[in-house]
């Protein structure tokens, strides 16, 4: 299975969504930031951590601390480097395993 799925990926696609995600992260962090100092309608904290979950997590780490952004709450400081650890973990496991 894993061959299969080596041999037919689309790589141009697969890096353009890791990128396309990781600067939606950054951007939604910003965004959010930007509208919680206009007590403005804000973000849910589940889509914030869901871009992070589909591959955002880079993004959304860089978009935390540039913006000074949720970087009290402990959801998200030991959350999201969490999930980005895992995917990775995971990511290697993947192509480590015969």
């Amino acid at each position: 299975m894993k061959e299969y799925i080596l041999a037919n990926a689309n790589w141009n696609n697969i890096v353009l969504y890791i990128i396309g995600i990781n600067i939606l992260g950054f951007i939604a962090m910003g965004w959010d930031k930007w509208k919680a100092q206009r007590n403005k309608w804000r973000t849910p904290e589940a889509t914030l951590m869901g871009i992070c979950a589909l591959g955002g997590g880079i993004g959304t780490i860089l978009g935390m601390y540039t913006f000074r952004h949720k970087t009290k709450k402990l959801k998200f400081t030991v959350g999201m480097p969490t999930i980005l650890i895992a995917e990775i973990v995971g990511i290697i496991y993947f192509f480590a395993s015969k």
